[in-house]
């Protein structure tokens, strides 16, 4: 187990930090919503890239990460920034206690959600590792953290197959967010959606897995944004819906 997971932590070091010419674009990309002294939550942190993007934007951050070896990786990388608090914990529609499935050998694919581990499963298309240890986590919503924090003015939800959960326990709205969409199942994305534009007028955008690059020239509405995750599948690949509202585009 020890080696799979140190194995597992070298790879996302290896995706996340050792491609240096994407941190430029990926900086550019989140200037447009993060500026110095904001507030932002990364809920799924894993290895704390988008952490370092938004601290050389001049953020303050909540890292918010449950796998116990990617929050160590968090407090090497960024324990005695003052910029940036590491919560360990979960993040769920309620409050309480959750089963982390663990993917040593691919941590990016650990998730609380059953659902998403019987996905991969029984896909043919999709190959992962086994998720092979479970851990009991302590989990929080996004209204505590909040509480605890104040109202971010980004928050990006990247939990495998969980984000419905995290979005259910958010009720007050937040300048923009974004949330993965990986076409196992479209209806979940749609879930997101919805709940998102349930907190005010919102509009969205799609950008594919790490291209930091828009898919759409323009912001859309929730019916379109819809229809296009609606028509995705597993052959497209990951993604995420940025959302922001729309008071903030005038």
């Amino acid at each position: 187990m020890k080696l799979s997971s140190t194995w597992g932590l070298l790879r996302s070091l290896v995706i996340y930090y050792g491609q240096p010419w994407k941190a430029g674009r990926m900086n550019r990309f989140y200037r447009q919503f993060i500026g110095p002294g904001d507030l932002c939550f990364d809920v799924g942190a894993h290895v704390g890239n988008r952490v370092r993007s938004w601290l050389r934007l001049g953020a303050r951050v909540v890292a918010i990460e449950p796998q116990p070896a990617m929050v160590a990786t968090l407090e090497r990388f960024y324990g005695d920034n003052p910029a940036v608090i590491i919560a360990p914990v979960g993040v769920a529609e309620t409050p309480g206690e959750l089963t982390l499935f663990v993917n040593a050998r691919n941590p990016t694919l650990t998730t609380f959600s059953r659902q998403w581990v019987d996905d991969f499963d029984q896909d043919p298309a999709l190959v992962a590792a086994p998720w092979d240890h479970e851990v009991t986590i302590p989990v929080t919503t996004l209204e505590a953290l909040i509480a605890q924090h104040g109202v971010p003015v980004f928050c990006k939800i990247d939990v495998e197959g969980l984000e419905p959960d995290v979005l259910a326990g958010l009720n007050t709205p937040i300048r923009a967010m974004s949330f993965e969409a990986f076409p196992l199942h479209n209806e979940r994305s749609v879930a997101c959606l919805r709940r998102i534009e349930s907190l005010g007028d919102y509009r969205f955008r799609f950008v594919y897995a790490e291209s930091f690059r828009w898919s759409q020239d323009t912001w859309l509405d929730g019916d379109t944004m819809a229809a296009f995750l609606s028509g995705r599948t597993v052959a497209d690949g990951s993604g995420d819906v940025y959302a922001v509202l729309v008071s903030t585009l005038e």
